[in-house]
């Protein structure tokens, strides 16, 4: 009867049903695991800090900064992680990303200028201007990089570096001229301290660019095999690279406005997940915005508590952390060959 009843269609399919669900559970218990220490991490954020929430008025600050400083957390730290690996796919390099790129230098170019034209500019107009320049940078780093004939893994990334570094001394020199060098050292300072109510809502457009990546990532990861195979498949090669060039430079853009900047984030997080996932931006998705996510919000939370009640930008715990992990990248690649 045993052999019978595993004979027929209907034990057949009993036993492919639940294959199909044992293989399921098996790809997503890790990504559960990984949403959980997450949402964990949100949680936390969300009551550290040096303001006690059982006083007078701590209901209100809550609303008023933590609620506002996490989301912030959770938006920056994704979405900077995904431009990251569109980078590193677009270029073909692990070593990209719009720290390595002078995206970030030119972002920062573009709000000094907008406060020598305008003496108070909006936030709005601060963030326009920042996105102009963010897609002139990465432009001209991606024109740059088509005529640079030797193309290997560390020379990419010194190009960006050089870009990065003319473009950054050309804004300390305007700094000076307009008395403005302090207000350039607390942009490029990144940090989260200022992210309150009203002020953190730009950022929901890096949102609306991570649902955008997540439409088209097919197209990233066949653009990420080069321009010629792209091509033979029947893929807009250019289009692709644009559209992948004006995400990168909306999100730089955006959050250099709101947060400053965020070093070698999108280096770190991708890398670490294409490590044990591969290059498959759509599957990689969740786990690079979670990655990211989790990789901001710790840092955040050891700069708030390390020295309390003072606080340490994030910008500097992300360098010291993603310089490491950089050198790390460089001697593995190294000892490759």
């Amino acid at each position: 009867m045993t052999k019978l009843s595993q004979s027929r269609p209907g034990g057949l399919d009993t036993s492919a049903g639940a294959s199909k669900t044992a293989g399921l559970w098996s790809r997503s218990w890790p990504l559960l695991i990984g949403l959980m220490v997450t949402i964990s991490l949100v949680i936390a954020s969300l009551f550290i800090g040096v303001y006690d929430l059982n006083s007078e008025g701590g209901s209100e600050m809550f609303w008023i900064t933590r609620v506002p400083r996490t989301i912030g957390l959770i938006l920056s730290g994704a979405s900077m992680a995904v431009v990251g690996l569109i980078m590193q796919l677009m270029t073909q390099n692990r070593f990209v990303e719009p720290s390595t790129t002078g995206t970030i230098e030119w972002a920062g170019l573009g709000l000094i200028l907008t406060y020598v034209v305008v003496p108070q500019p909006s936030l709005t107009l601060r963030m326009i201007v920042a996105i102009v320049f963010s897609l002139i940078g990465t432009l001209i780093f991606f024109a740059f990089l088509q005529r640079v004939a030797l193309k290997s893994s560390l020379v990419v990334p010194i190009v960006g570096l050089m870009l990065g570094a003319v473009v950054g001394a050309v804004s300390t020199f305007v700094a000076l001229q307009t008395d403005m060098l302090q207000s350039l050292g607390i942009w490029f300072a990144g940090s989260f301290t200022g992210v309150t109510k009203g002020r953190y809502e730009l950022l929901w457009i890096v949102a609306l660019m991570t649902i955008i990546v997540y439409f088209i990532a097919d197209r990233f990861t066949v653009a990420g095999l080069g321009q010629e195979i792209a091509t033979s498949v029947g893929l807009n090669y250019r289009a692709v690279v644009l559209t992948g060039i004006l995400i990168v430079a909306v999100v730089t853009g955006v959050v250099s406005v709101v947060v400053g900047s965020l070093p070698f984030l999108g280096l770190v997080v991708p890398n670490i997940v294409s490590m044990f996932r591969g290059d498959n931006l759509r599957s990689n998705l969740p786990w690079v915005m979670l990655v990211g996510i989790v990789v901001i919000t710790l840092t955040d939370i050891i700069g708030r508590t390390i020295i309390m009640p003072f606080e340490i930008p994030v910008s500097m715990i992300l360098g010291v952390f993603g310089a490491t992990v950089f050198v790390y990248l460089i001697v593995k690649r190294g000892r490759r060959g």
